[in-house]
């Protein structure tokens, strides 16, 4: 007869076990997922640069699609609010991004991440952004996304990621939602600024995660069958004479038994 506690642990496995699956379902979602924006992103970087009119616009955010699609802007520079991103670091150096909006000839300016500046330490105490080229400047880079939460926040024209609501807080002109990764500058400053990182494109360990979680659940299922075949095999062996009971003891034992059973 199946014990409660048998009933109860086997229910505790079906649950574990449903859960392993659900889980690992969701790490090859997350797979499925990475390997469709990868797909978008490697195409968004090969692809010919188009204006930025055409992807971006003042006030609504562009699709994810958008991500990392090439495009150019032609303008002039604001070179008095330009922002600094604190706490970038490039192998393991200390640094800041420089952000300056460039006016385009349609109007809104566009956030120009125009690349990495190393520094002494991880903060902006004393950083100055080296100038932008002057005059009328085309920029060809990549479209970025906003960056949301209190890390955005700008003060003192510093912040800790680039959020083109907030920082039009302290620019005098209509910005563009979003923000450009600066791939080249043309005329060129006369300081040279580290160009962006280029995104992962691998696929992570979602793979590995989604088969850990299925193995996981098969054993649990593996383990209660073990289980219960050794729990099982054990009711079923020859009872053992107790300890310390001699051969004629248990041979007496046993042929009184059989008496009392054929009476």
């Amino acid at each position: 007869m199946v014990s409660r506690r048998w009933i109860t642990f086997a229910l505790v496995v079906v649950v574990l076990a449903y859960g392993c699956y659900l889980l690992g379902r969701w790490q090859f979602h997350r797979l499925h997922d990475r390997e469709a924006t990868n797909a978008q992103t490697r195409l968004n970087l090969a692809a010919e640069p188009v204006d930025v009119a055409d992807v971006l616009r003042v006030g609504r955010p562009a699709g994810a699609s958008a991500e990392w699609k090439r495009v150019t802007a032609t303008g002039t520079y604001l070179a008095a609010d330009s922002v600094v991103v604190r706490y970038q670091t490039r192998d393991g150096s200390s640094g800041v991004d420089v952000v300056t909006p460039l006016r385009t000839a349609q109007g809104p300016a566009v956030l120009v991440d125009r690349g990495w500046l190393r520094t002494e330490n991880v903060g902006d105490s004393g950083v100055r952004p080296p100038a932008p080229p002057p005059g009328r400047v085309t920029v060809v880079g990549f479209v970025r996304a906003d960056a949301t939460g209190s890390a955005t926040t700008v003060t003192d024209h510093s912040t800790r990621a680039v959020s083109s609501s907030q920082i039009a807080k302290v620019v005098d002109a209509p910005l563009y939602t979003g923000f450009v990764d600066a791939e080249s500058e043309t005329p060129r400053p006369a300081t040279a600024l580290v160009p962006v990182e280029l995104p992962d494109l691998g696929n992570g360990p979602h793979f590995f995660y989604g088969l850990q979680w299925w193995f996981f659940g098969v054993l649990a299922v593996f383990g209660f069958c073990y289980l219960a075949y050794d729990e099982r095999k054990k009711l079923h062996a020859p009872k053992q004479p107790p300890p310390g009971t001699d051969s004629a003891e248990a041979e007496a034992s046993v042929g009184a038994g059989s008496t009392t059973t054929s009476t």
